[in-house]
């Protein structure tokens, strides 16, 4: 099983979906090869849609780079088993409120 350390470098998501979201990274990792991104990402995401709500974004890498819009608190960024990932959620839906479209249940 994984279990290399998980350095969060950036993040405005509730505790409790980073620590999902970080978990989820590393179950991926024990099941995927590492050099299969794709598939890492894929779990992760389908992971978190299933969990608070659709609209996830992941993305599992070495060397990328980003500018993104994001849903208010739904933004990490973290680097796990020599890998960066950054996962936030499109706020897809306006109607919703940011609790609402994170997944935190009142």
């Amino acid at each position: 099983m994984f279990e290399e350390k998980v350095r969060v470098c950036r993040t405005d998501m509730p505790k409790n979906i980073q620590i999902h979201a970080t978990e989820l990274a590393q179950k991926a990792l024990d099941l995927h090869k590492h050099s299969d991104c794709y598939s890492i990402a894929r779990h992760i995401k389908k992971e978190l849609d299933e969990a608070h709500g659709e609209a996830w974004i992941c993305v599992a890498g070495g060397d990328f780079g980003s500018c993104v819009t994001c849903l208010s608190g739904s933004f990490i960024f973290f680097q796990a088993g020599g890998l960066e990932f950054l996962i936030f959620k499109d706020g897809k839906d306006g109607h919703e409120s940011k609790e609402e479209a994170v997944g935190v249940k009142a």
